[in-house]
């Protein structure tokens, strides 16, 4: 691989908008093909077909990205379609109510568990063996600022994202010697269309209220986006197994 135009086969997941979205039309812009995963099929389409129009090449797929079906899709489609996968960026992903472990519900904590660490191992597991055949790969997990932390979201979301970064650092041990690098960004406050529902009168918000102070400046997607991008390039060709947080600093408060 290399970090140029070299038409590589890259599959973004939540690529229909935020920080998914400048990352699919970033890669697309230096050459490379992008299958643009999202759960919903009109901001899935409409990115394809920005990507088209400025001289890309791009691919919808739409669905949950939690369920096995449609992970073996994207699989499939890219690899009919770019002959390949060279670099995954498991991005997708939802943010909890803020709520305390005692609050969680367990459809809370199953959904967001399922979209936001089970989705990327199995996204993981299906190109793999592409990866393998091929001797090459980068894949590029976005985890969050709550992998860090205890104090930044609820515990479905901080106990996800941690998963995220264990998930992260086993990917860059096991294949480190097939040619495989695995690393991941922990982005800070970022202007994206991720929302949150809570009851800031519950126990969960009113606990973190205060530790939200050293949030630091929102970034744009565009400022995540570049940091997926080097991870994923020959430049970061020795970088393996590193969780980079992208948040002004928030971290090192």
């Amino acid at each position: 691989m290399t970090g140029g135009s070299n038409g590589r086969g890259v599959i973004v997941t939540g690529a229909g908008s935020g920080i998914g979205r400048a990352a699919a039309l970033a890669f697309a812009a230096q050459g490379d093909r992008v299958l643009v995963a999202d759960l919903d099929a009109g901001r899935a389409d409409a990115v394809v077909r920005e990507i088209g129009e400025a001289g890309g090449t791009a691919v919808a797929v739409t669905g949950d990205l939690s369920e096995q079906a449609v992970v073996d899709r994207v699989a499939a489609t890219a690899v009919e379609r770019f002959g390949g996968v060279d670099v995954l960026v498991n991005n997708a992903g939802i943010m909890d109510s803020m709520s305390a472990p005692a609050d969680v519900s367990d459809a809370e904590w199953e959904r967001v568990i399922r979209v936001n660490l089970t989705a990327p191992f199995l996204l993981a597991r299906a190109v793999l063996p592409h990866m393998l055949a091929a001797g090459r790969g980068a894949i590029v997990n976005t985890a969050s600022e709550a992998a860090l932390r205890g104090s930044a979201a609820g515990a479905a979301y901080t106990a996800s994202k941690h998963g995220v970064v264990g998930l992260t650092k086993s990917l860059a041990v096991m294949y480190r010697k097939n040619g495989i690098r695995a690393n991941a960004i922990c982005p800070g406050g970022t202007a994206t269309a991720i929302s949150v529902e809570a009851d800031r009168t519950a126990h969960g918000p009113a606990a973190l209220g205060p530790h939200f102070v050293n949030l630091g400046r929102v970034s744009r997607p565009e400022e995540q986006a570049a940091a997926i991008l080097f991870l994923a390039s020959d430049a970061a060709s020795n970088v393996n197994g590193a969780i980079l947080p992208v948040d002004d600093g928030w971290s090192a408060v």
